[in-house]
């Protein structure tokens, strides 16, 4: 076992859960055990619950341009250490050293972020009698959690945790069972940057603390991420105990390819989006609609494709059961008429014969009825249906039930903005394959891709994590009675 066992982390101690159950930790790149996580009970939930109260009225009451001294060093601690947090990413998820390091950072972006908060909530003030004054000012809520998955062991943490916490929160975060070392990584170095114990707890589990922290009286506010069909359940069972919840899900999203796009920059554009980080993120291109003749197009794409390799250039899948999943996918797509182009199936890496790996791969003249061109495969795999109009291509992307991202690959400026104006979902791109809006900008899709108000990221975020007090004041007994009185 490469690292020892993974304990919870509750009011500044490193704590073994209290579960009979434990599960092992295995890095997808190899199948080293890496560690193994034992399973959390409502019980450990519970303690770290209340140092969280405990840690409350301290934290909440310092003012916030000190809070977010915390995270000024947390952000020069996360840039000191970016290669052994890069290291770390790689060996428990799978993806490559280079895309370890992408996340690694906009951690730091998203810190940098919050450590300007000061200057976005400083409220208002307006005298709106004579004499009369009205305030506004944001309030923290109290006790919150965040569960997070595994497809990005520190960025996702890094949605939350800068913004809750600055925003004067005291945090319980569950990470994904499969990928659980990277967050206990994190939790040392906030530590180190002064963050003051039971601000930041971790609660390791399954399922069993996803449904304590949604029932829990005392969690005042819950943010997910994952797949859809979960989502769904934590924000019904969150909203139903009268938490505020953010919930986000899956996706299926949609580049539309028109005749007038850039060859190789689409074709370059295209394959990095489907493949990147092994296709497993809610931003991946998925689907492709190419509209009218783009045939030179789809074959530069498989071009760019074939550059990509197992183990050298592309990461594992996270699991065998995720790899078995994936190519399912591509072998129904095969027996319903598509045509594989580019075939990602039977990978293996030499030295890594016990990786989880998939190819890229390129499945054409998919129909939207197929599963490749509806369900989330949350592989390096991107279904090609054709239209012959922008507006067939447009109903196929306004029927998907996921709503994260879209983008259109054209130098027309006008169709860009016809699309950009009639795709129904809350990231778009233009000749961008992976829309992610950069700090200040939030990230957040729409329909079955989101539930909840607001989002994650950003200015957004600011909504989510507090809430907002008013305050009228009088001081001037001359001014009399009146119907402010």
């Amino acid at each position: 076992m490469t690292y020892p066992p993974t304990p919870n982390y509750i009011a500044g101690r490193s704590v073994p859960a209290s579960g009979s159950r434990s599960l092992d930790v295995i890095s997808p790149l190899d199948g080293t055990l890496l560690s193994t996580l034992g399973m959390s009970t409502a019980a450990d939930l519970d303690a770290a619950v209340k140092a969280a109260q405990a840690a409350f009225p301290g934290w909440s009451k310092t003012p916030i341009k000190e809070r977010v001294q915390v995270f000024f060093r947390y952000k020069t601690l996360l840039e000191k250490n970016l290669n052994e947090l890069a290291e770390l990413i790689s060996r428990e998820n799978g993806k490559t050293y280079g895309e370890s390091v992408a996340e690694i950072e906009k951690s730091i972006e998203l810190t940098e972020f919050a450590t300007s908060l000061p200057q976005l909530v400083t409220g208002e003030l307006l005298e709106v009698s004579r004499g009369v004054e009205c305030r506004t000012e944001h309030v923290p809520l109290g006790v919150v959690a965040s569960i997070v998955p595994f497809n990005f062991p520190s960025m996702v943490p890094n949605w939350t945790i800068p913004n809750a916490i600055a925003l004067g929160n005291c945090m319980i975060m569950k990470p994904s069972e499969k990928v659980p070392l990277s967050c206990g990584r994190l939790v040392e170095l906030l530590r180190e940057a002064g963050l003051p114990d039971g601000v930041f707890n971790v609660v390791n589990g399954d399922v069993e603390i996803v449904e304590a922290i949604c029932d829990h009286p005392d969690i005042q506010a819950v943010s997910f991420v994952g797949s859809t069909k979960v989502a769904k359940i934590v924000y019904q069972r969150a909203t139903q105990h009268y938490k505020r919840c953010l919930a986000l899900g899956g996706a299926k999203n949609h580049l539309m390819v028109l005749p007038d796009a850039i060859p190789d920059m689409t074709a370059q554009n295209v394959a990095a989006s489907m493949s990147g980080c092994s296709g497993q993120r809610c931003m991946a291109a998925s689907a492709m609609i190419g509209v009218g003749n783009v045939d030179a197009i789809i074959a530069k794409i498989c071009d760019e494709a074939r550059k990509i390799v197992p183990g050298v250039n592309l990461g594992a899948v996270i699991s065998r059961e995720s790899k078995e999943r994936i190519e399912r996918y591509i072998g129904e797509a095969e027996r319903d008429g598509a045509k594989v182009l580019v075939d990602g199936r039977n990978a293996v890496v030499k030295g890594k014969e016990n990786g989880t790996y998939v190819g890229p791969t390129v499945i054409d003249f998919v129909t939207p009825a197929m599963s490749v061109a509806r369900e989330e495969i949350f592989g390096p795999v991107i279904s090609i249906m054709r239209t012959k109009t922008v507006d067939e291509a447009l109903a196929i992307e306004n029927a998907n039930p996921y709503g994260n991202a879209a983008s259109v690959f054209t130098q027309n400026g006008g169709m860009a903005r016809y699309i950009i104006d009639r795709a129904s979902a809350g990231m778009i791109g233009v000749n961008v394959g992976v829309p992610v809006p950069r700090e200040p900008f939030s990230f957040g899709g729409w329909n079955e891709s989101k539930f909840g108000v607001g989002d994650i990221t950003g200015k957004s975020s600011i909504e989510f994590w507090t809430k907002l007090k008013k305050s009228t004041v009088k001081w001037n007994p001359e001014a009399g009675v009146n119907w402010m009185s």
